[in-house]
């Protein structure tokens, strides 16, 4: 038989292979085996080095979420004195809703709000000064920022209340007298500065602690170019529940004495004006769309 000549069997004939050439489907490159273990590690340190890469955009992402609930919807408040004792004490924080305003919602009687100071009411008094770790928690909105002059009060009063406290007597507001739990233990209602009666006018608030003989609130503040009412621009928000320490924790609810018939007759009169002009154009409107309709019904039947 001729060298290189085939043989007269057809058997295949045993080739070495190619590099290059397809492997089975099991087979794995390298050194990691026949077990496939060097694949499994690439892919379980794949996402672990993808989250340390995507860690700074959350972190950022954290930040902005943090900024805008601290601009739109929530911020944390330090209570700096005792003038609203024992509702709240000096070193408690409070939450405070600053989402209703933007819907137009206006602060009602009975709510702590905290709002800006309108005329220089914090004048004289020390601002403390945050170290760079206290910034960048006031910046996010977990701690309060020292340039900003606010303060935290009780609305007693609103736009269209008449409002008083005679020395000796409860606070009243249209007339109805208020029952004050809320007070701080020994104090009188107003016995260090009576007042009124005071008409509140439309888009302010009347405003007093509930330590009463510890509190610079309205009542001293009538001289001022705003005679102690407080504009409801100037409002932050309402402060809705005692977050700091953990054994103060508590809601702010309106007392139930702010709920009592008639106290707001007068402001809901004042705020439609229904003076004698405003009875009669309420009482015209249902009579002008009466006839509007039997008019409609006689010239469809015509």
């Amino acid at each position: 038989m001729a060298v290189g000549a085939r043989s007269g069997r057809d058997e295949p004939e045993e080739r070495p292979e190619r590099p290059g050439a397809q492997q089975p489907e099991d087979a794995v490159d390298g050194a990691g085996g026949t077990d496939g273990t060097a694949g499994v590690d690439e892919a379980a340190e794949s996402p672990q080095r993808s989250f340390w890469k995507e860690l700074p955009l959350l972190i950022v992402i954290a930040l902005v979420l943090a900024l805008l609930i601290k601009t739109f919807l929530v911020q944390a408040f330090s209570i700096p004195s005792d003038s609203m004792q024992n509702t709240l004490q000096r070193g408690d924080r409070v939450l405070v809703d600053k989402l209703t305003p933007w819907f137009g919602s206006e602060p009602e009687r009975g709510e702590v709000v905290v709002f800006n100071d309108p005329d220089e009411w914090l004048a004289g008094e020390p601002t403390p000064e945050p170290n760079i770790f206290q910034q960048a928690l006031s910046w996010i909105g977990l701690m309060p920022s020292a340039d900003e002059k606010d303060l935290i009060k009780r609305v007693i009063a609103v736009g269209g209340d008449t409002v008083e406290c005679q020395k000796g007597g409860p606070v009243k507001v249209n007339g109805k007298a208020l029952d004050e739990p809320y007070i701080f233990p020994g104090n009188t209602p107003c016995d260090d500065k009576p007042f009124g009666p005071l008409k509140v006018p439309k888009d302010h608030i009347w405003v007093m602690g509930d330590h009463r003989q510890n509190s610079y609130d309205s009542r001293y503040h009538t001289d001022d170019k705003t005679k102690g009412f407080v504009p409801n621009e100037k409002v932050v928000g309402r402060a809705v529940v005692v977050a700091w320490p953990v054994t103060r924790w508590a809601t702010l609810p309106v007392p139930d004495t702010f709920d009592q018939p008639g106290i707001g007759d007068q402001a809901a009169a004042a705020a439609i004006g229904l003076g004698p002009a405003g009875l009669g154009v309420a009482g015209a409107v249902p009579l002008v769309m009466w006839r509007r309709r039997v008019l409609t019904r006689g010239r469809t039947a015509g």
